[in-house]
């Protein structure tokens, strides 16, 4: 449990940052190029390679050199791992709604009984 929670970890870690967000929003559309990646963001090249490096390091991404083009595409089996945990979150949370709708249409019909 404690590897699962270390790569969820790290996968939020990456999410966190809003530019590597927007690398993922644009990948979900199609493999890219680096430059292709890095050209909306007023940064350079090497601070923007840092959150290539991330996304790649925790599995979110995957990179390819073909001569001097190196193309980004979404490894979507650790997206898989996110949803998993949304998914868990997901079900605790209805369970609980369910459960709180069950309580006041119980109570309201106990209510309704007495008069």
């Amino acid at each position: 449990m404690d590897k699962y929670s270390e790569q969820l970890n790290s996968v939020f870690l990456a999410l966190a940052d809003p530019t590597r967000r927007a690398v993922i929003g644009r990948l979900g559309r199609g493999p890219a190029s680096i430059t292709d990646l890095a050209r909306p963001f007023e940064m350079a090249l090497p601070s923007f390679m840092k959150h290539i490096h991330v996304l790649e390091e925790t599995g979110l991404i995957e990179t390819r050199k073909q001569g001097r083009v190196r193309t980004c595409t979404l490894e979507k089996k650790r997206f898989a791992l996110v949803e998993g945990w949304l998914s868990a979150q997901r079900a605790i949370w209805e369970a609980r709604t369910d459960r709180l709708e069950a309580f006041v249409t119980n109570g309201q019909s106990k209510e309704e009984e007495e008069q």
